[in-house]
C-alpha cells in the first residue's frame, strides 16, 4: 500500500506543480553521470566497433546501477530511522518520475505560439522535438506538437507507472535512467551507432509493455472524451508497426485514429529529409485545436493507467 499511495500522490503532486526544473531534477542529475562516463570509457575503450559497444554496455549499466542504487539506499535508511520521512521521499521522488504536466505545457505552449504567427509556432516546437522546424507551414508545426504528446504519454508518464508499481522509486529511477541514456547516446549515427546500441536496445525493451499499454488507455481515452476510439483501434491495429521504433507507433498511429488526422511522414532532419510512413488517414487537415483535444487524450489515458495499475498492485498484492 505505501508504495501505491506515494505513486498516487506523486501524480497528484504533477498535476498540480507540474515538474520542477533546475539542476538537481534527476533527469539532469543522470544526465551529467552520463556525459562524465561517456567521456571517461571512449577514453578507456578502443575506437573499433566491439571497443565502442562494450563501452556503451559498461555506461548502461554504471547509470542504471547508480540511478537504482543511490534511492534504494537512502530509502532503506530512512525506513529504519522514520517511516515518514521514507514516505515523503518516494512520494517526492515519484513525483519527479511523472512528466505528465509537462507534456501537457509544451503542447499549450507551441498552440500558443502559433495563435501569435507561424514563426512563433516554430520556435516554441523546436524546444521540443529534433527534427528541423525553421520550413514547417502551420499543419507541420501542428503535426509535430500532437506526436510528441502522444509519443511521450509512454515514457513520460505510463512507464515511470509501471516500473514504480513494481519496484517503488528506485525501479522508477532505473527507468529514468534507461530513458535518458537512448536519448543521450541512442542514436543512428557515426559517433553513436556502436556506443549508443545497447542503450537504445534497452530502452526498446524496457518500453515494449508500456507502450502497448499505454495505446490501450488512449483508445479507452477517445471512447470517454467522445471522440472515435472504434478508429483509434482500427488505425492503431493497421499502423502500429510503420514507426522505426516498436514503440513510439502505438500510440501515435492511436492518437490519429481518434482524431481522424495523419501524423507521421516525412521530415527533414540536419538539412536532410528522412522518409517515414504515416499514421493514420487524412480524413480532414490538422489544426491547432488538434494539439489540445491530444492533451486531452493524454491526460485521460493517463489517469486510466494508473487506475488500472493500481488495481492491479493491490489485488496481486492483497493478502490471501
Amino acid at each position: 500500500m505505501t508504495i501505491t499511495f506515494a505513486v498516487i500522490l506523486g501524480f497528484l503532486l504533477d498535476a498540480a506543480l507540474g515538474d520542477p526544473k533546475g539542476a538537481w531534477h534527476p533527469a539532469c542529475l543522470i544526465g551529467r553521470l552520463v556525459s562524465l562516463l561517456e567521456r571517461a570509457l571512449r577514453r578507456l575503450f578502443p575506437k573499433t566497433p566491439r571497443g565502442e559497444t562494450a563501452a556503451g554496455v559498461l555506461l548502461w549499466l554504471l547509470t542504471c546501477g547508480v540511478s537504482f542504487a543511490l534511492p534504494f539506499f537512502a530509502l532503506r535508511l530512512l525506513s529504519r530511522r522514520h517511516f515518514w520521512l521514507a514516505f515523503a521521499l518516494q512520494t517526492a521522488l515519484c513525483w519527479l518520475l511523472f512528466a505528465r504536466k509537462s507534456l501537457m505545457r509544451a503542447g499549450e505552449h507551441v498552440r500558443r505560439a502559433l495563435s501569435v504567427s507561424l514563426e512563433e509556432g516554430r520556435t516554441a516546437v523546436s524546444w521540443y522535438v529534433g527534427r528541423d522546424t525553421g520550413e514547417l507551414d502551420e499543419a507541420g508545426v501542428t503535426k509535430a506538437a500532437v506526436e510528441t504528446v502522444a509519443e511521450n504519454l509512454t515514457d513520460g508518464v505510463v512507464s515511470p507507472l509501471v516500473f514504480m508499481l513494481l519496484g517503488g522509486a528506485p525501479l522508477g529511477m532505473l527507468y529514468k535512467a534507461v530513458n535518458t541514456l537512448d536519448s543521450m547516446v541512442g542514436y543512428h549515427n557515426e559517433k553513436y551507432e556502436y556506443f549508443g546500441k545497447f542503450a537504445a536496445k534497452m530502452d526498446d525493451i524496457c518500453n515494449f509493455i508500456p507502450a502497448r499499454l499505454a495505446a490501450v488507455c488512449l483508445i479507452a481515452a477517445a471512447g470517454l472524451l467522445r471522440f472515435d476510439s472504434r478508429n483509434a483501434l482500427r488505425v492503431c491495429r493497421r499502423d502500429r508497426s510503420k514507426h522505426k521504433s516498436p514503440n513510439a507507433g502505438q500510440t501515435e498511429a492511436a492518437c490519429a485514429g481518434a482524431l481522424h488526422v495523419q501524423l507521421g511522414g516525412d521530415a527533414k532532419y540536419f538539412g536532410k529529409v528522412v522518409k517515414k510512413q504515416a499514421f493514420g488517414d487524412p480524413d480532414r487537415r490538422i489544426a491547432p485545436i488538434d494539439i489540445t483535444r491530444a492533451c486531452d487524450l493524454m491526460t485521460m489515458a493517463s489517469v486510466l493507467a494508473l487506475t488500472l495499475c493500481c488495481a492491479v498492485r493491490q489485488l496481486l498484492t492483497w493478502p490471501m
